[in-house]
């Protein structure tokens, strides 16, 4: 365990400061103001093409499929590399990452992007792994776990003992394929973010507020009369008091999943930017004096950023498991509300 930390770590920390400071240097010399914002928000954005990295002479980049609809003009399907350094292709053009058409008028765009090409990447990593879990618990059923098995076992068991039992209770088993797939989409896709060259996927907003509201849609789906009983008949309180709780109860229910999505969102796009700034200040300061500290500061942030991985990623689920527990939560009364009459229970006049 011990070796195959200090491999995770190599591998995911030290190829990312020489991924960034590659890509800085380059950018550095091609303009004599180097602007770390920019810099920064090129690496964390979405884009048409996917850059790998850089030499002296030459960008080695995979220019993706740019497709793009107009109406009028229908559909065009060509690749990004004709939109390279702000060229026009067709009428249409890049600005800022966004796809406009040279006249000005209504383009709408379906391409494949960075961020939409990583979740492709992610989800056929995701089912090659877990099919092949899945085919080794089959032949080995009963027996002890080996290989992919025997590594993703004790986590999945994790999600459904500590997580999924403790937060939803009986009803636990019909959600677990949810909280499973929302557990490791958001560690594997936070961890292939921090390899060099890879897309901020779990930095993208409309990737988070897609997570988050998949969660509201489930829990509103699966809730009961006793759960909307609390929002439009809060217990104990007076009914004149209801005009004020049942529009807060309602705010409530959507800014449970807008945190959700807000918080997995800012934690992972704040380590990049943390690193990068770090590394950033070699060349604001334009001084390799400085360096050691620099490098030395963003190692560290580096390696927080494999712990946020994966505690970001149990903390949705968790919440998740939470607010769908709420939502299935029966009625029931505490003991204390009851008193005995003869051979039956009844509830007291207070209750």
């Amino acid at each position: 365990m011990k070796r195959l930390f200090i491999a995770l770590f190599w591998i995911l920390s030290l190829p990312v400061f020489a991924q960034h400071t590659a890509d800085t240097m380059t950018e550095a010399s091609d303009s004599e103001a180097f602007k770390p914002g920019e810099m920064i928000l090129h690496h964390i954005g979405d884009s048409h093409e996917w850059h790998w990295f850089s030499t002296d002479n030459d960008h080695f980049t995979t220019y993706l499929p740019v497709i793009a609809y107009q109406p009028g003009k229908g559909v065009e399907v060509f690749s990004s590399k004709h939109l390279a350094e702000g060229e026009t292709y067709h009428g249409l053009k890049l600005e800022h990452e966004h796809l406009v058409a040279e006249d000005g008028g209504k383009v709408y765009d379906f391409s494949l992007t960075k961020n939409a090409f990583a979740l492709l990447l992610s989800s056929v990593l995701m089912l090659i792994l877990f099919i092949s879990v899945g085919n080794g618990f089959k032949k080995r059923h009963g027996q002890a776990p080996r290989g992919l098995q025997s590594f993703f076992e004790p986590i999945i068991i994790f999600v459904r003992d500590e997580v999924a039992k403790k937060s939803i209770g009986p009803k636990y088993e019909k959600y677990m394929p949810y909280l499973l797939t929302v557990f490791f989409f958001i560690w594997f896709n936070n961890l292939l973010g921090l390899t060099p060259g890879a897309a901020n996927l779990t930095g993208n907003i409309a990737v988070t507020f897609t997570l988050a509201a998949m969660t509201l849609l489930i829990t509103l789906f699966s809730s009961n009369k006793n759960y909307w009983a609390h929002i439009f008949a809060t217990p104990g309180v007076p009914k004149p008091l209801l005009i004020i709780m049942i529009p807060v109860e309602l705010i409530g229910v959507v800014v449970k999943p807008f945190s959700l999505m807000v918080r997995l969102f800012a934690n992972m796009t704040a380590g990049h930017i943390v690193t990068l700034s770090f590394i950033s200040l070699i060349f604001i300061f334009r001084s390799l004096a400085i360096s050691p500290a620099s490098l030395a500061f963003g190692l560290f942030i580096n390696i927080l950023e494999l712990l946020v991985a994966i505690l970001q990623a149990y903390i949705f689920t968790l919440l998740t498991a939470m607010y769908i527990g709420g939502a299935v939560e029966e009625h029931h009364h505490d003991e204390a509300d009851y008193q005995m009459e003869g051979d039956h229970i009844a509830p007291t006049a207070a209750h």
